[in-house]
């Protein structure tokens, strides 16, 4: 009964911002590392933004380190990334994903374009 339910998403202009959202139910989500991943047309899907269990510790994919920011609230079971100066370059579908493991939400969709 893992799930992770993404929200958030949705049509932004370029320079804009975004904060999704990604409940999580059905492990123990404070003792899980947890990530973001997206996929843009015609392209694989990438690691985008990784988070410890305690959220002391981050990484980033070079397109996106400055720009974007993830966090946790382990007391809310929820997983955020925060996206600043948009660009069109980061129209996907934004996935969270527990990092060891093959659970995947559904998805949401980001559109960056003027």
């Amino acid at each position: 009964q893992v799930q992770l339910v993404e929200s958030g998403g949705g049509l932004v202009q370029p320079g804009g911002s975004l904060r999704l959202s990604c409940a999580a139910s059905g492990f123990t989500f404070s003792l899980s590392a947890m990530s973001w991943y997206h996929q843009a047309p015609g392209k694989e899907r990438e690691l985008v933004a990784y988070i410890s269990p305690s959220g002391t510790n981050t990484n980033y994919a070079a397109s996106v380190k400055g720009r974007f920011t993830i966090s946790r609230d382990n007391a809310k079971n929820t997983v955020y990334l925060q996206m600043n100066s948009l660009k069109p370059e980061d129209t996907a579908v934004y996935y969270c994903k527990v990092y060891r493991r093959d659970y995947w939400g559904q998805g949401t969709q980001v559109t960056v374009s003027s």
